[in-house]
């Protein structure tokens, strides 16, 4: 089992920057993805990016070039650079390992324009 814990959303400008982290605990799995989706208001939880164990990313293309993530052994994070209000929405932690998915409880970012 393992668990997340996401920390770091908040109320932002447009135009402005806002970082998300969230860790991971208990039984992890050395290969594994870590990532962030969303949910916008009214709309299905996205993915936003993904880094796997071994550094590999992948972004959504709505974020590339503003967003970056990077993790270490326990630990994703999100950097948000040049939000827009269309970014607002519950951002969630994501990590699987072979069958093992887990979630984080969500945290809200919402970008003001």
């Amino acid at each position: 089992q393992v668990q997340l814990v996401e920390s770091g959303g908040g109320l932002v400008q447009a135009g402005g920057s806002h970082g998300l982290s969230c860790v991971a605990s208990g039984s992890l799995l050395t290969i594994n993805i870590m990532g962030w989706y969303r949910q916008p208001p009214g709309k299905q939880r996205e993915l936003v990016a993904a880094i796997t164990s071994g550094g590999i990313t992948d972004y959504a293309d709505s974020v590339k070039g503003r967003f970056t993530i990077s993790r270490d052994k326990t630990t994703v994070y999100l950097q948000m650079n040049s939000l827009k209000p269309e970014d607002t929405a519950v951002y969630y932690c994501n990590f699987r390992a072979g069958l093992q998915i887990s979630w984080g409880q969500g945290t809200q970012v919402t970008v003001s324009s």
